[in-house]
């Protein structure tokens, strides 16, 4: 899972950098926002099943 969510991260990077040097090409940029937030809540909802696992065990 952390290897998807690195590899969709760099995706995403590279297509906004890729956009805006092609400023022409709008959608590329677009697209690589839509993915580094989904690479953001993925992360989030990751870090929160691990803290819930954690806390859990010390109940």
């Amino acid at each position: 899972m952390r290897a998807l969510l690195w590899v969709v991260g760099v995706v995403a990077g590279v297509l906004i950098l890729l956009g805006l040097l092609l400023e022409a090409v709008r959608w590329l940029v677009i697209i690589g926002v839509i993915a580094l937030a989904a690479v953001v809540i993925f992360a989030i909802l990751k870090t929160r099943r691990v803290v819930d696992r954690h806390s859990a065990r010390h109940r």
